[in-house]
């Protein structure tokens, strides 16, 4: 029987959304197309009715799930952001987690339309983030968005890390523990508001 089109792309949403899933829990490498279907309850050769090629499904996942997690942190305070970014729930949760911090490692080895996918990711994500500093006294566009690609770079990095630790290692905690609190504090109004230390010596 001949599907119709809503249903068709309902199908194809469906697999976009479980390739997501399954891509940040076992990497790109990690899952092929015959077991990506099964796991969408569709057969293999129904993979290229939808797509062209695995990596256009890469890129397509990617960008499907960063656009969302920029609509979530659009208007989220800073601080809490980093909370929530740097927990171990977050850490546990490949599947739903973050997909920078799950795939970006795998990323820099696919072709450049992947890439070219994080990079608009970033971007998109980068610009949620600057939201927050821009109302901020003495914090133009620039200084928001420098401060926003330190965070989230810091932010990215204590993951990947964390995550390279066995679940139950007291390091993998530490990462964690450390680098929250290191950007909490360089986001207190003391550390953004401080006089610098040459102009307190000449006061």
């Amino acid at each position: 029987m001949k599907i119709t089109r809503a249903q068709a792309q309902a199908n194809r949403a469906h697999v976009v959304e479980t390739a997501s899933t399954l891509f940040r829990e076992r990497g790109y490498d990690g899952v092929g197309v015959a077991d990506l279907m099964a796991a969408a309850g569709f057969t293999h050769g129904g993979f290229y009715k939808h797509f062209r090629s695995k990596a256009d499904l890469m890129a397509e996942s990617a960008a499907c799930a960063i656009t969302q997690a920029a609509a979530q942190t659009a208007g989220v305070d800073m601080s809490e952001f980093v909370r929530i970014y740097l927990s171990r729930t977050h850490r546990d949760g490949r599947g739903t987690g973050c997909t920078m911090a799950a795939l970006c490692g795998d990323a820099v080895r696919q072709p450049e339309a992947v890439r070219t996918t994080f990079a608009v990711g970033i971007e998109s994500l980068l610009a949620a983030l600057s939201q927050q500093d821009i109302s901020l006294e003495g914090a133009d566009a620039g200084q928001a968005r420098a401060r926003s690609l330190d965070i989230l770079a810091h932010a990215v990095g204590a993951i990947v890390m964390s995550r390279a630790c066995p679940d139950d290692a007291p390091l993998a905690d530490e990462i964690l523990s450390i680098c929250r609190d290191k950007i909490l504090a360089s986001l207190s109004p003391s550390a953004t508001t401080s006089t610098p230390v040459g102009a307190r010596a000449t006061s």
